[in-house]
This record gives C-alpha cells, sequence and structure tokens, in this order.
C-alpha cells in the first residue's frame, strides 16, 4: 500500500475500495431472501424498504433473521477486505458498503435505512465499540420500547465511544454516518416529535 498521504498513488486504491464496499453493500439481501422464501416482495409492505425491520412484517422470523446478519456481514466484510491494505482502505470501504445499502443502483438507489451495514461497519473496523452500540440501543430499547429511538441513541453516542478509546478517523466516519441514519429514518423522527412511533411489540 502506497504512503497514505501520496493522494497520486493512493487515490487508485481507495477508488477501488469504494465501489468494492457499495458493489458489496448494494446486494440486496432482503428483496432475495423474501422472494426465495416465496413472500413475493417487501417493497410492497410496510414501509416499502429492504431492511430487516421491513422483512419481519411479512411474518417469517427467520427470513427477517437471516437479512439482518447478512445485511450486517456485507458492512463487515469489505471493511476487513479494505484493512489489508492499510485502515483508509478499510474505512472508505465500509462506508462504500453503508451507502450500497442505502442507495443501491439496483433498486433505483432505494434501499435499507442503514443500520444493521452500520453496525456491521462498525464492527468491522473495532468491534468494542459494536459492542457498545448492541448495549446502548438494548438499553434504550427496554425502557423506552421504541427501536428507532433506540437506534438514534446508540449512533449519537458511537461517536463518543470512539473518541473515547481514540479512533478518531473511525469517529469522523461515524459522525457522517449517523447524520444519514437521522436522514434515512425522517419520518420515524418525525412520529418521535409527534408521539405517534410504534412501540415494539405492538
Amino acid at each position: 500500500m502506497p504512503d497514505p498521504f501520496d493522494w497520486s498513488l493512493a487515490l487508485p486504491y481507495y477508488l477501488v475500495a469504494l465501489v468494492f464496499g457499495y458493489l458489496v453493500g448494494s446486494v440486496p439481501f432482503g428483496l432475495i431472501f423474501t422472494r426465495l422464501a416465496g413472500l413475493g416482495d417487501v417493497r410492497t409492505i410496510g414501509s416499502g424498504n429492504i431492511g430487516a425491520t421491513n422483512v419481519l412484517r411479512t411474518g417469517n422470523k427467520g427470513v427477517a433473521a437471516a437479512t439482518l446478519l447478512a445485511d450486517l456481514l456485507k458492512g463487515t466484510v469489505p471493511v476487513l477486505i479494505g484493512l489489508q491494505w492499510g485502515p483508509d482502505t478499510g474505512i472508505i470501504a465500509g462506508f462504500g458498503a453503508f451507502l450500497g445499502h442505502i442507495l443501491p443502483v439496483w433498486l433505483r438507489f432505494r434501499g435499507g435505512k442503514g443500520v444493521a451495514t452500520y453496525i456491521g461497519v462498525l464492527l468491522g473496523l473495532f468491534w468494542p465499540a459494536a459492542l457498545c452500540f448492541c448495549a446502548i440501543w438494548l438499553t434504550v430499547a427496554a425502557i423506552f420500547r421504541i427501536s428507532s429511538l433506540a437506534a438514534f441513541v446508540a449512533a449519537v453516542a458511537t461517536p463518543a465511544v470512539l473518541f473515547w478509546f481514540g479512533r478518531v478517523q473511525e469517529m469522523e466516519l461515524f459522525i457522517v454516518m449517523g447524520i444519514i441514519i437521522f436522514i434515512t429514518h425522517r419520518a420515524n423522527l418525525s412520529r418521535l416529535v409527534k408521539g405517534e412511533e410504534s412501540r415494539i411489540g405492538k
């Protein structure tokens, strides 16, 4: 891997990492798994996105769990491969995977909301922070019974956790990804403000 500060040499590596991550992240596992299971097109129900939460609305918990795992791993795998050429390429590959999940070219840029792939990228880059994210999510979800609120709190806390551990590069990435999480969940945020967001189990 060339000196990361030599942009003329490093740029091709970064572009390959970004495109590779995007292509992996853009695989619409939710859509693929629901069709293979004979559940039809998941985009025609619920929120219309391809993430595990919407797949769960089909009533098939096994397919939803498989979607969650696949969406998580498509964030982790590009990171681990990218890290073989240095931390920068791992970070860029992870960001590409995150964007691919949210904006898959195969589905006219209408994908999932990004939380599972966000966790997968975090797992690949610094697994202790991924454990912290899950712990925060579970704690908030247990108290308030609102999945989106738990995701918002965990996404806000994650950069602080990374800063605490001295992972500044990753912190900057997850600030950007956290902002995108809020954008993809803007409808949920609006319902939260109005007190209309659905609770877990209802």
